[in-house]
């Protein structure tokens, strides 16, 4: 019966999830925007790193 539980908890899920408001929506997605620019922003130092240790005769990857 592990599919009728597996129905059953979905069902249950359903039931409790909501509609997000305006002001959660926008911080949410304020949130993630910011994150995103903050990994690419560490991606980037982290190119220009290994791009500079390079250049000057370093440890080239």
């Amino acid at each position: 019966m592990k599919f009728k539980e597996t129905i059953e908890n979905w069902k249950r899920v359903l039931q409790v999830a909501r509609k997000p408001d305006k002001f959660e929506f926008t911080s949410t997605s304020k949130i993630c925007a910011i994150g995103l620019v903050l990994i690419g922003v560490i991606g980037f130092v982290i190119f220009m790193g290994s791009v500079l240790a390079c250049s000057f005769g370093g440890f080239c990857l």
